[in-house]
Protein backbone atom coordinates (compact mmCIF):
# COMPACT_ATOMS: atom_id res chain seq x y z
CA UNK A 1 0.00 0.00 0.00
CA UNK A 2 1.27 3.50 -0.50
CA UNK A 3 2.09 6.29 1.71
CA UNK A 4 1.88 9.41 -0.65
CA UNK A 5 3.87 12.54 -0.17
CA UNK A 6 5.00 15.52 -2.16
CA UNK A 7 8.54 16.48 -1.65
CA UNK A 8 9.15 20.34 -1.81
CA UNK A 9 11.78 22.89 -1.75
CA UNK A 10 11.29 26.69 -0.83
CA UNK A 11 12.47 29.14 -2.98
CA UNK A 12 13.40 32.47 -2.30
CA UNK A 13 10.61 34.45 -2.64
CA UNK A 14 8.22 32.02 -0.55
CA UNK A 15 6.70 29.72 -3.41
CA UNK A 16 7.85 26.00 -3.23
CA UNK A 17 8.29 23.83 -5.51
CA UNK A 18 7.19 20.45 -4.96
CA UNK A 19 7.20 16.83 -6.79
CA UNK A 20 4.68 13.94 -5.79
CA UNK A 21 6.25 10.83 -4.25
CA UNK A 22 4.27 7.29 -4.35
CA UNK A 23 5.74 4.79 -2.11
CA UNK A 24 6.58 4.69 1.30
CA UNK A 25 6.28 8.54 2.40
CA UNK A 26 6.47 8.14 5.96
CA UNK A 27 9.25 9.59 8.10
CA UNK A 28 10.59 6.57 9.15
CA UNK A 29 11.53 5.91 5.57
CA UNK A 30 11.18 8.94 2.97
CA UNK A 31 12.32 11.42 5.64
CA UNK A 32 15.41 9.34 6.45
CA UNK A 33 16.17 8.85 2.98
CA UNK A 34 15.90 12.59 2.29
CA UNK A 35 18.59 13.56 4.87
CA UNK A 36 20.82 10.81 4.05
CA UNK A 37 20.55 11.19 0.12
CA UNK A 38 19.45 14.58 -0.55
CA UNK A 39 20.51 16.66 2.44
CA UNK A 40 21.95 19.40 0.34
CA UNK A 41 19.61 22.57 -1.37
CA UNK A 42 21.67 21.20 -5.01
CA UNK A 43 20.83 17.71 -4.33
CA UNK A 44 16.96 18.50 -3.08
CA UNK A 45 16.51 20.44 -6.15
CA UNK A 46 17.63 17.82 -8.54
CA UNK A 47 15.64 15.84 -7.04
CA UNK A 48 12.52 17.62 -7.41
CA UNK A 49 13.45 19.05 -10.88
CA UNK A 50 12.59 15.02 -12.39
CA UNK A 51 9.10 15.75 -11.24
CA UNK A 52 6.56 12.97 -9.96
CA UNK A 53 8.23 9.78 -8.66
CA UNK A 54 7.65 6.24 -7.77
CA UNK A 55 10.18 6.38 -5.85
CA UNK A 56 13.51 8.77 -4.92
CA UNK A 57 15.43 5.82 -3.77
CA UNK A 58 14.84 2.40 -5.66
CA UNK A 59 16.74 -0.79 -6.74
CA UNK A 60 19.48 1.33 -8.61
CA UNK A 61 19.93 3.82 -5.02
CA UNK A 62 18.02 6.68 -8.00
CA UNK A 63 15.30 7.81 -8.46
CA UNK A 64 12.55 6.16 -9.95
CA UNK A 65 10.66 8.94 -12.57
CA UNK A 66 7.52 8.71 -13.67
CA UNK A 67 9.09 10.31 -17.44
CA UNK A 68 11.01 7.29 -17.57
CA UNK A 69 7.83 5.71 -18.36
CA UNK A 70 6.84 8.16 -20.77
CA UNK A 71 4.52 10.10 -18.34
CA UNK A 72 4.61 13.85 -18.45
CA UNK A 73 4.53 14.75 -14.42
CA UNK A 74 6.93 17.94 -13.99
CA UNK A 75 7.55 19.56 -10.55
CA UNK A 76 3.88 21.62 -9.57
CA UNK A 77 5.38 25.17 -8.09
CA UNK A 78 2.69 26.65 -5.15
CA UNK A 79 2.63 30.21 -4.51
CA UNK A 80 2.31 29.26 -0.76
CA UNK A 81 3.33 27.19 2.28
CA UNK A 82 -0.73 27.10 2.50
CA UNK A 83 -1.02 25.81 -0.75
CA UNK A 84 1.26 22.95 -1.06
CA UNK A 85 0.12 21.90 2.07
CA UNK A 86 -3.34 21.54 0.56
CA UNK A 87 -1.88 18.99 -2.39
CA UNK A 88 -3.34 16.21 -0.74
CA UNK A 89 -1.17 13.60 0.12
CA UNK A 90 -0.25 11.82 3.62
CA UNK A 91 2.79 13.42 4.16
CA UNK A 92 4.57 16.50 2.51
CA UNK A 93 8.39 17.25 2.92
CA UNK A 94 10.01 20.75 2.75
CA UNK A 95 13.34 21.64 2.59
CA UNK A 96 13.91 24.88 4.15
CA UNK A 97 16.90 26.72 5.80
CA UNK A 98 19.26 23.62 5.11
CA UNK A 99 16.94 21.42 6.46
CA UNK A 100 14.43 19.08 5.96
CA UNK A 101 10.85 19.41 7.75
CA UNK A 102 8.48 16.66 7.74
CA UNK A 103 4.31 18.10 7.82
CA UNK A 104 2.41 15.05 9.13
CA UNK A 105 -1.11 15.43 6.84
CA UNK A 106 -3.48 12.87 8.24
CA UNK A 107 -5.39 15.13 10.58
CA UNK A 108 -4.93 18.41 8.26
CA UNK A 109 -7.43 21.25 9.24
CA UNK A 110 -7.53 24.16 6.63
CA UNK A 111 -8.17 26.38 10.11
CA UNK A 112 -3.87 25.92 11.23
CA UNK A 113 -1.11 24.53 9.93
CA UNK A 114 -0.50 20.60 10.10
CA UNK A 115 1.34 19.02 12.97
CA UNK A 116 5.42 18.71 12.08
CA UNK A 117 6.80 15.90 12.63
CA UNK A 118 10.14 14.12 13.94
CA UNK A 119 12.13 12.62 11.15
CA UNK A 120 14.08 9.93 12.95
CA UNK A 121 18.21 10.07 12.79
CA UNK A 122 20.25 7.55 11.37
CA UNK A 123 20.62 5.49 7.62
CA UNK A 124 20.19 2.51 8.45
CA UNK A 125 16.97 2.17 6.36
CA UNK A 126 18.83 4.52 3.79
CA UNK A 127 21.89 2.71 2.38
Amino acid sequence: MATRSRIGIELSDGSILSAYHHWDGYPEWLGRILNTHYNSKELATELIDGGDMSTCWGEDKAPEYYSARGEDCPPVLDASLEEYLSDGEEYAYLFRNDEWVCYDMHQFDDSKLPEVVEIPAGGALAV
